[in-house]
């Protein structure tokens, strides 16, 4: 009897180490479960992908600034010089400056050497002045056809310039603006490779060209 409860009695311990022994076996478990867990959740946390950021708007292409082309042609502004030469024995010198403008061409003047009073002054249909009376010029420039007449006067001739007023020291000048004249080459209405007459006489507005006189300096405009 003593033998079998002895028996008994190492059975119930084994079994009760056998109890502790599962239940610390499914506590070691549940912990490496747990630890698996919170790793894998790390990792997935750590390999999360950051949110796409979008790209930077590109800046606006810049506006090519319009090129603008000024509405008069590109010869306003051309000047032109020019010298006279004394004709039909006179002493006549002096310059004639050309500059064109939206309203035609400015005809500067400036002689010197001849008699008080006033000189008719015109632009030449031809830019010659080697003939010794000046003749070499040809007519008066009259693209139009037009008769001749006084810078007050229109219509007239395009050429018609009016009278330069000369002093008691034999100077004078003369400044107009031949509207509708101008400057470019090979244009019908460019004083561009004409002459300027200066006459011995005034320009009365006389037909058919003044009653002017011969012609006593000649300037080419070139």
């Amino acid at each position: 009897m003593q033998k079998l409860s002895s028996q008994v009695k190492r059975q119930s311990g084994l079994q009760r180490v056998g109890v502790q022994l599962g239940a610390t076996a499914s506590v070691l478990a549940v912990s490496s479960l747990l630890a698996l867990m919170a790793c894998g959740g790390s990792q997935q946390e750590a390999q999360a992908p950051s949110p796409e950021v979008p790209p930077a708007a590109e800046p606006p292409a810049p506006v090519a600034e319009a090129i603008t082309t000024p509405e008069s042609p590109a010869d306003i502004g051309t000047t032109l010089e020019a010298t006279f030469q004394p004709k039909s024995g006179s002493k006549l010198s002096g310059m004639a400056t050309l500059t064109e403008t939206p309203e035609g061409v400015k005809v500067a003047l400036a002689v010197e050497g001849i008699s008080a009073g006033e000189h008719g002054a015109h632009v030449h249909e031809k830019g010659d002045c080697s003939a010794p009376d000046g003749a070499s010029a040809g007519g008066h420039f009259n693209p139009a056809t037009h008769p001749h007449a006084l810078p007050s006067t229109s219509p007239r001739h395009l050429g018609d310039l009016g009278n330069v007023t000369i002093g008691a020291d034999g100077k004078g000048t003369l400044e107009i603006v031949a509207t509708d004249a101008n400057l470019k080459a090979g244009d019908p209405n460019s004083f561009a490779g004409r002459a300027i007459i200066i006459h011995e006489k005034k320009d009365d507005g006389g037909q058919p060209t003044g009653n002017a006189g011969g012609r006593i300096g000649c300037a080419e405009i070139k």
